[in-house]
């Protein structure tokens, strides 16, 4: 009975130890995991055709989500097409005078060449020559003119074509097209909503891989290299739960100790802030709780 009363006692101590012991163990840092978050906005104004997110909704890059109404715009796009029609069968009239009169600039030019030869075996007169060229300047002020009423219609048909680039650009943002891979986190509008330019419609973010924010001393300042492999736990029922996380950034500066810790020693000192890339399983929420170990686990 004494023997079974000692090894009793014994095993009631060493418990008591190995308790102390895991009392004493303390994570190297502790912090919340973030994400990037983006806030997806209206590039347009109109009412939304539609729609088609709910927040939870895990999308694609470049996945088309709805378009907001675009009639008054194809309406616009149109009569500028008429415009134009219009603007460029003036400006074919113009041209075709221009064709005419290069036509017969050129029928000059040969007369004059033919002129010169004949001067040259005393069958020709200077007078002849001398007409010639009084009709090539004259053809010659008729194109210099013609093309300045031309001017006009370009820069006009120029104008056109920039408008309808204008609202070409404007139809192509109207569409709602989702800019990366992540989940929706929150949604703003409706279907049927009229919206406007810069108008939040929704929120998203990568959660594939999240990125836990932890302050460290500038004494494990040391311990800490970007690129290390850390633990990361966070809490799970009546145990913790281990991921693996990858060190990805530290800071270069030190900042004051954040209002999350509470001791008067802790808040005064200076620490540096660490965000670890963690491969998300599900589990793991923006604003989550977690603990850093520089012990990697197997």
């Amino acid at each position: 009975m004494k023997n079974y009363k000692s090894i009793l006692i014994l095993s009631i101590i060493a418990t008591s130890l190995f308790s102390c012991n895991n009392a004493n163990e303390k994570a190297d840092g502790y912090g919340n995991f973030e994400a990037t978050e983006i806030t997806i906005s209206a590039e347009n104004n109109g009412k939304l055709m539609q729609f088609n997110l709910v927040e939870g909704d895990v999308l694609q890059k470049e996945q088309f989500i709805g378009y907001i109404d675009t009639i008054q715009l194809s309406l616009k796009r149109e009569q500028l097409e008429v415009s134009k029609a219009v603007i460029s069968s003036k400006s074919k009239g113009v041209l075709s005078q221009i064709a005419v009169l290069n036509s017969k600039l050129k029928t000059a030019n040969t007369n004059k060449i033919r002129t010169k030869n004949l001067i040259k075996d005393n069958a020709g007169t200077q007078k002849q020559l001398d007409d010639i060229l009084g009709e090539i300047d004259v053809i010659k002020n008729q194109i210099r003119s013609v093309e300045i009423q031309n001017a006009p219609v370009v820069n006009e048909l120029k104008a056109i074509d920039v408008q309808l680039k204008q609202i070409d650009d404007h139809i192509k943002k109207s569409k709602i097209i989702n800019p990366i891979n992540g989940t929706v986190l929150a949604k703003y509008a409706e279907p049927n909503e009229i919206t406007a330019f810069g108008k939040p419609l929704y929120k998203i973010a990568d959660l594939s891989t999240m990125q836990l924010r932890v302050y460290i001393s500038e004494t494990q300042l040391a311990n800490i290299k970007i690129g290390e492999d850390v633990t990361v736990k966070i809490d799970d029922l009546d145990a913790m739960k281990s991921y693996k996380g990858k060190i990805s950034w530290v800071a270069s500066e030190a900042e004051f100790t954040p209002k999350i810790i509470q001791t008067k020693e802790e808040r005064v000192a200076l620490v540096y802030a660490v965000k670890i890339d963690v491969k998300n399983d599900g589990s793991l929420k923006i604003g989550m709780p977690a603990e850093l170990w520089l012990t990697t686990i197997n």
